[in-house]
């Protein structure tokens, strides 16, 4: 009778071994290396059609990112030939062609430079110049875009080395999103607004940058053979000249990769800092923002409601170190008070805030007499009509404002409701902003002020000027 197998710990360990390495075998359906390598080359090169493929796909990035649409920048990414020598330049530096990463280098600065151009050019010449979230969106680096770069990279070659090519590589052209960024540096440029022009830059440097080290690894895992040398000093020359390159691209993207990760933490932290901390009863945070600058950290909090005390955010800031931001600086704009002044940005969002609570407010107090769906919505579409009645049409105001003052630069006036502290009193007024272009005189301010009382029709009008 034929005995059983002994299993042991060896041959557990053996199985398991040879399992995985079935499993995760590369060797099937690889192409063979020559074939990758000239796939890889031949979309190095941008001449003819990929020139005008990618000029086409900045454009229509481009308008993507002006009108605030996330359909059509997947689209001008699926099109995208960019990724051809981000990958050429992490292969040449597997096989060690020196060649090859000279060519890739040429032809993406090339690339770059018309994405880039060809971006400012639709900018400067589109009626839209406002910073909308999708371009916003691609003006600094996070942790989470390292890594989409770094795994879409890995999957990229991945599927570049297979001899039936899958849909993996449009999908690693989405992922890593390169076009828009560069879409954004061009908006920077032809708006002259440099903060966007290198944020955007420093995102493409990242993604590209890991980009080819993927490629890299996934070259040297698959074993290519590096490129022969007839001359033994040449090729140690070459090994040089590449060494140099390797140290001049990792050491600033560890360095950026260490800031952009430090960063993500920090907002996580911060974030997590004012979600559980700053809950107030009769306040509500309105806006937030995480600040790093020169080795300075701040959490910036503007607040609505019944103010804060000092002695309380005093309280709130010896927390900080219970969230790992024992360096951190907790600045605090508590709401308006009569005195200070508003950007528009806040001035709105406050209007916001308010209407929404009026209407929420306005619910609960009536949900005890509302007995079906019908009498809700009615309630609600009355209070909306109301609402709409009381609106200001600006649009009209800022035509007629342009006859009466030249230096007026940006106008707003919205209905709103005014708390008084002291007394719990509620009351109704139209608040009004202005930003002039030059310090406004008393006189002036006092005709916008008059003007503005006559044009709503009202005296309970307030006017903060900026």
């Amino acid at each position: 009778m034929p005995s059983r197998p002994q299993i042991t710990a060896g041959t557990i360990v053996r199985d398991l071994r040879l399992f995985l390495k079935d499993r995760f075998n590369l060797d099937e359906d690889k192409a063979s290396e020559q074939q990758t390598i000239e796939e890889i080359k031949k979309g190095v090169v941008f001449r003819g059609t990929n020139l005008w493929i990618l000029m086409f796909a900045i454009m229509v990035a481009s308008v993507g990112l002006n009108v605030n649409s996330p359909a059509v920048i997947i689209g001008a990414m699926l099109i995208s030939p960019l990724m051809g020598p981000i990958m050429g330049i992490g292969l040449g530096v597997g096989i060690i062609d020196l060649e090859l990463i000279v060519k890739a280098f040429r032809n993406l600065a090339i690339a770059v430079g018309i994405s880039v151009l060809t971006s400012a050019a639709y900018f400067w010449i589109s009626p839209l110049n406002d910073a909308q979230s999708e371009l916003l969106a691609r003006t600094s680096p996070t942790l989470w875009d390292v890594l989409i770069a770094l795994f879409g990279g890995l999957a990229g070659i991945v599927a570049g080395s297979r001899k039936e090519k899958s849909n993996a590589i449009p999908g690693v052209a989405i992922a890593t999103a390169l076009m828009p960024p560069l879409c954004t540096a061009g908006f920077g440029l032809a708006t002259a607004q440099w903060n966007y022009f290198f944020g955007a830059f420093y995102l493409f440097f990242i993604n590209s940058v890991f980009i080819s080290f993927s490629t890299y690894l996934i070259v040297r895992l698959l074993g290519f053979k590096t490129k022969d040398f007839v001359d033994p000093a040449r090729e140690r020359r070459v090994k040089q000249y590449i060494a140099v390159f390797i140290i001049l691209t990792v050491i600033p993207s560890i360095y950026t990769a260490y800031k952009v990760v430090n960063q993500s933490i920090f907002e996580r932290n911060a974030q997590q800092f004012v979600s559980q901390e700053m809950q107030f009863d009769n306040c509500q945070v309105i806006s937030k923002n995480f600040v790093e600058e020169e080795g300075q950290r701040r959490i910036e909090v503007t607040l609505f409601g019944e103010p804060v005390s000092d002695e309380r955010l005093l309280e709130l800031e010896k927390r900080l170190p219970n969230y790992h931001l024992p360096k951190a600086r907790l600045l605090v704009r508590q709401g308006y008070n009569g005195n200070d002044t508003l950007d528009l940005a806040t001035l709105e969002k406050m209007n916001l805030q308010m209407r929404t609570g009026i209407i929420e407010d306005l619910y609960r107090k009536n949900e005890e007499i509302l007995r079906g769906k019908d009498d809700r919505i009615r309630l609600l579409e009355d209070e909306i009509l109301r609402m709409r009645a009381r609106e200001v049409p600006i649009a009209d105001f800022v035509e007629e404002v342009k006859a009466i003052n030249q230096n007026i630069l940006e106008l707003s006036v919205s209905p709103t409701v005014l708390s008084r502290i002291d007394s719990a009193r509620f009351d109704t007024l139209h608040l009004a902003y202005a930003n002039f272009k030059r310090r406004p005189r008393r006189s002036e301010i006092k005709q916008l002020e008059d003007w503005l009382r006559a044009r709503v029709k009202t005296d309970k009008l307030r006017l903060v000027v900026n």
